[in-house]
C-alpha cells in the first residue's frame, strides 16, 4: 500500500503515539500528512498543536472545535440511554472516537486525503472503534495503522525515536502513563497504572481534587431536563457543551466522578483504567432522578434491559451500526416525559440524589401515601397476590403429592 497513497489524514492529539505517527508516516510513505486535531474540550491540550505539528512536518493541520456537537450528538444520546459499561465506566473516551473518525473522513474528503491514520496500539479499543467508523463512512479509504505495522514494541522505545529527532512529547520515563481528555473526562491508562495494586497518584488527577481536600460543606445543585436531556443548571440555560463544562466545574471541587477499574477490553484481555468523569456523573444521577418520577415502569425496565447491551456497542465502536441506531430510536422515544428538575447534593466525592419533581410526574402521594387515603382499596391485593402466586401454589402441591 505504501506505494498507492497519495496523502494521508492523521487524527492528531500531540502526544506521544501521535507525534511520533507523524513523523513517521512521512518517512515512511513519502506524502504530504494532513495533521487534524478535534478539539473536544482538551483546554490548553490544544494551545500549541497547530505550531507543533508543523514543525514536526505536517504539511497541513486542521484544528476542528466539535465541541457542542460532542455533547449533543454523541454524549446527550448516549446519557439519555443511561450507559454505562460494566457497572463504572462512564465511556468517555469510547463516545469521542466515532465523531473524531466521522470528521477525519470529512476532512479527507474535503483535502482529497485517499489514507486516514490513527494512533491507536494493537491491543486496545480505539483501533476498533477508529477503523470500523472509517469503514461505515466510507469503505474505500485506506486506512493506516502504525502500531500494526512498525517495530516499535513499547512506549520507552518511542520516547527513545522522539529524542533522537527532536520531537517533544508530553510523556518522559519518569511519568509514563498516558491520557486522553474531554469535555466528557479524563483517562489514565498504562507505565505505573498497568499493576492493579498500586494506588494512583494524587498529583496526576486533573479535573477533580482530593474527596479529603475538598470543601467540609455540602454544595447543592439543580439540573432541568427536558426529553431527557438536561437543560439548565440552577435555572440557567446553557448550551450542551457549557452545561457539561459547567458540572465539570462544580463537581471537580466536591472530587466527585473518580473511578479506578479494571475492564475487560473487546480484544479479549483486562486493563485497568482511571477515570474522572465530574460533569458526567453528576448527570447520569440526575437523569436518573427526574426518570424515576416521569416514566412508566413496564418502559422503563424495557429500556433497563437494553443499557447493557447498548453500552456494549459504544464501548466496542459501533456507534453508527444500525442496531445501535434502533435502539437509540426506543431510548429516544421514551425519554418524551422525561421532563423536569433534579436536586443533588455534593460532599466530598459523593453526588447523592435528594429531590426531584416534574409537572409530568407519574408520583401520586394519594396513592403512595400510608396515611389514610380514599382512593386504594388494600383489600385489592389480596386477588392480586393469589392469582401471582397460582404457578408456585401448583407447582408445590404436585411436589407434595410427588
Amino acid at each position: 500500500m505504501k506505494d498507492s497513497v497519495k496523502k494521508i489524514v492523521l487524527a492528531y492529539s500531540g502526544g506521544l503515539d501521535t507525534s511520533i505517527i507523524l513523523k513517521w508516516l512521512q518517512e515512511t510513505y513519502e506524502c504530504p500528512v494532513v495533521a487534524f486535531a478535534a478539539d473536544l474540550g482538551q483546554g490548553d491540550e490544544l494551545s500549541e498543536i497547530e505550531q507543533k505539528a508543523l514543525e514536526t512536518g505536517a504539511s497541513q493541520v486542521r484544528v476542528e472545535d466539535l465541541r457542542e456537537e460532542f455533547v449533543r450528538d454523541f454524549v446527550f444520546p448516549m446519557f439519555r440511554a443511561n450507559a454505562i459499561y460494566e457497572g463504572q465506566y462512564l465511556l468517555g473516551t469510547s463516545i469521542a472516537r466515532p465523531l473524531i473518525a466521522k470528521k477525519q473522513i470529512e476532512i479527507a474528503m474535503e483535502e482529497g486525503a485517499d489514507a486516514v491514520s490513527h494512533g491507536a496500539t494493537g491491543k486496545g479499543n480505539d483501533q476498533v472503534r477508529f477503523e470500523i467508523t472509517y469503514m461505515a463512512l466510507n469503505p474505500e479509504i485506506k486506512i493506516i495503522a502504525p502500531w500494526r505495522e512498525w517495530s516499535f514494541k513499547s512506549r520507552a522505545e518511542l520516547i527513545d525515536y522522539a529524542s533522537a529527532r527532536g520531537i517533544p512529547v508530553p510523556v518522559t520515563t519518569e511519568k509514563p502513563y498516558s491520557s486522553d481528555r474531554n469535555l466528557l473526562h479524563i483517562s489514565f491508562e498504562g507505565g505505573i497504572l498497568e499493576d492493579p495494586w498500586r494506588e494512583p497518584d494524587e498529583s496526576m488527577f486533573v479535573m477533580t481534587v482530593s474527596p479529603e481536600k475538598a470543601p467540609d460543606r455540602p454544595e447543592y445543585v439543580e439540573i432541568d431536563f427536558e426529553a431527557g436531556n438536561p437543560v439548565a443548571v440552577n435555572g440557567e440555560k446553557l448550551s450542551p457543551a457549557k452545561l457539561l463544562a459547567r458540572l465539570n466545574e462544580i463537581g471537580g471541587r466536591h472530587g466527585v466522578g473518580r473511578v479506578d477499574m479494571v475492564e475487560n477490553r473487546f480484544v479479549g484481555m483486562k486493563s485497568r483504567g482511571v477515570y474522572e468523569t465530574p460533569g458526567g456523573t453528576i448527570l447520569r444521577t440526575a437523569h436518573m432522578g427526574v426518570e424515576s418520577i416521569t416514566m412508566d415502569r413496564e418502559v422503563q425496565h424495557l429500556r433497563d434491559s437494553l443499557v447493557p447491551r447498548y453500552s456494549e456497542l459504544v464501548y466496542n465502536g459501533f456507534w453508527f451500526s444500525p442496531e445501535r441506531v434502533a435502539l437509540q430510536k426506543l431510548i429516544d422515544a421514551s425519554q418524551e416525559n422525561v421532563c423536569g428538575t433534579a436536586r443533588l447534593k455534593l460532599y466530598k466525592g459523593n453526588c447523592q440524589l435528594v429531590g426531584r419533581k416534574s409537572e409530568r410526574s407519574l408520583y401520586s402521594m394519594d396513592f403512595a401515601t400510608f396515611e389514610a387515603d380514599e382512593v386504594y382499596d388494600q383489600a385489592d391485593a389480596t386477588g392480586f397476590i393469589k392469582l401471582n402466586a397460582l404457578r408456585l401454589k401448583i407447582a408445590a402441591l404436585v411436589g407434595k403429592k410427588r
